[in-house]
């Protein structure tokens, strides 16, 4: 869930209207959106880089504002502002129109680009008036749609210029990194490609980006009718184009590897901005040549109808409204509705792609409406709850545990490969972990296999804590496991690891014991449980031995290796056991 930031001042002045926190959490929250935080940029600077990078900064109030992942018409002023005004009854919604194209204004893509990123749509807003807060805004609002919808601009990559300082018609094309150069966004002088790769490699926000395009032998360029390079998305505009405070028309530009986030992109960005034109609300359209020579229109700016039935939407809300008051609730959340007979008509503006189904409007019904007015009622349906058998199960055991005098720990789900594999003495491709495909980080590639890295990583963070220490998790690992229909299974596991000046079974043999006890399991090699010695990288040598319930290994126990320890940073020596608890259930 997306979070802004807003300047509380100017937001109020902007609604007309001050408020308390109390207040205006009230109505974030009728609105169907969350007051995170009340805080100052200074206090920001200072949680995230310490006390020393506050000096000299705003201390103008900031509200920090939660927004559903799916309203990209809220992610800015502008848009939040208009809704809560709407939503309160002091505005009608936006109506907005499309001005007629200009053919020298038109965006050619050639066949190249279908190499790295197929897509472009474009439009013109003109006559704009920025002042230095609606600037800042427009600039922020393209970084939290490049966050969102578009992926860390994998999907759309996002470009504004200042139309006057550019000719067209312009060229979408596709060139090795060789072949461009150009003069980059504050850049002080022309670079190539290559050479602007290089640059960025070390850049604490453009760096993230440079993997989208950095092996293809071909970077996707924007260029105008003279040759003067507008973008290279999605890393970087030329210097050329910069819009600035006295830019009067903006030319705006996405490229895109999926046309539909395209064009709610663009249609988001123009609904937003242009408020700020001379003729307010109006949006000029751009034709977008494709290589076969055809051409749309862009932007959309599509508003289309859906039909719910009344009695279906009281039904599913719980309310017994009539189909007027339906409409007017609808309108509250800018949804044009009329109401005939047992029939609401709908109308969807180009701000809301989120509605994408009958449901979607029932929320908004219900939004409008107001959830604490909705009457509470027993359930329709007869059903007998009860607690799931292997979590009741563990709820048990994490008493008994507490009991023995072990605290517990809850570690990350996440891990790194070395975690599972490096650190425990093993090969990452003998260990059946289900692995991410886009890790945020190093540390968060793989789905634990086992809960004793995390515990061992628990106990390095917490050296200076007296001896012994004694940790124990229960909690699911994720193991591959073909046989199933996802590739991969959970299973729920009882960790339990012993640090202290020395090492032996007795530490954590006694707390197996007693779990067994309490289970109801005897020590007999046919009905019960037992220990058969085994080797295991992880452990010492002769000091490891499998956990054998009813003729099926259940987990393992013993003291730790000298290395394992070293590779998680610990000096004194460790017992641990970890045991697979579903067999008990």
């Amino acid at each position: 869930m997306p979070t802004i930031s807003v300047k509380r001042d100017a937001l109020f002045t902007a609604l007309g209207k001050s408020y308390t926190d109390d207040e205006f959490q009230d109505l974030c929250f009728a609105f169907g959106l969350e007051l995170d935080e009340v805080t100052t940029e200074k206090q920001m600077l200072m949680k995230e880089q310490g006390d020393q990078a506050g000096a000299g900064v705003s201390e103008e109030i900031l509200y920090r504002i939660d927004i559903p992942a799916n309203r990209y018409d809220l992610l800015c002023l502008e848009g939040l502002v208009d809704g809560l005004l709407v939503f309160q009854g002091k505005k009608a919604p936006p109506q907005y129109t499309l001005k007629k194209y200009e053919d020298c204004h038109s965006l050619h893509l050639t066949p190249a680009t279908a190499l790295i990123r197929p897509y472009a749509v474009s439009a013109v807003l003109r006559g704009v008036t920025f002042t230095k807060e609606s600037y800042d805004s427009f600039i922020d609002l393209q970084d939290k749609l490049h966050q969102n919808i578009c992926r860390k601009r994998t999907l759309v990559a996002i470009g504004t210029h200042d139309l006057d300082t550019i000719q067209g018609p312009f060229v979408y094309d596709a060139l090795p990194p060789t072949q461009i150069k150009f003069k980059a966004l504050n850049q002080q002088k022309e670079t190539t490609a290559s050479e602007l790769m290089e640059l960025y490699s070390t850049h604490a926000q453009l760096k993230q980006y440079l993997g989208i395009i950095k092996d293809s032998p071909v970077y996707p360029i924007i260029k105008d009718k003279n040759g003067v390079v507008l973008s290279m998305p999605p890393i970087i505009n030329g210097d050329h184009s910069k819009i600035t405070l006295n830019t009067k028309n903006v030319f705006i530009e996405c490229t895109a590897t999926d046309l539909t986030k395209a064009i709610v992109v663009l249609d988001t960005i123009v609904s937003m901005f242009s408020k700020y034109c001379a003729d307010e609300y109006s949006v000029e359209q751009c034709k977008v040549f494709a290589s076969d020579g055809t051409y749309e229109l862009y932007p959309k700016m599509e508003s289309r109808e859906e039909v719910i039935h009344l009695d279906k939407a009281n039904r599913y809300i719980g309310i017994n409204a009539s189909g007027d008051h339906v409409a007017s609730l609808l309108s509250r959340m800018c949804l044009s509705a009329t109401h005939r007979d047992s029939v609401v008509r709908v109308r969807v503006p180009p701000t809301r792609h989120d509605v994408i189904h009958a449901c979607d409007l029932y929320e908004d019904i219900a939004i409008a409406y107001g959830y604490n007015r909705i009457e509470r009622r027993p359930a329709q349906v007869v059903t007998a709850g009860g607690q799931d058998p292997v979590n009741k199960l563990t709820e048990q055991l994490r008493h008994e545990c507490a009991h023995a005098g072990y605290t517990e720990a809850l570690t990350f789900t996440l891990c790194s490969r070395e975690d599972v594999a490096t650190k425990l003495a093993v090969k990452i491709e003998d260990v059946p972990a289900a692995h991410i495909s886009n890790p945020k980080t190093l540390e968060f590639q793989v789905v634990r296999t086992r809960l004793l890295s995390g515990l061992l990583k628990t106990l390095a963070a917490n050296k200076k804590m007296p001896l012994p220490l004694k940790l124990f998790e229960i909690s699911d690992v994720v193991l591959q496991d073909n046989s199933v229909e996802t590739g991969a299974r959970n299973e729920r596991r009882l960790c339990a690891v012993h640090c202290g000046r020395s090492a032996g079974f007795q530490f954590v043999h006694g707390l197996l014991d007693r779990i067994m006890l309490l289970l109801r399991e005897t020590w007999d090699k046919q009905t019960g449980y037992f220990l058969r010695q085994c080797e295991d990288p992880a452990y010492f040598p002769g000091r490891c031995a499998e956990v054998i319930l009813r003729g099926r290994v259940i987990g393992k126990i013993g003291v730790i290796h000298p290395s394992v320890l070293a590779s998680f940073d610990l000096t004194n020596p460790c017992s641990a056991v970890e045991i697979n608890i579903e067999p008990f259930v």
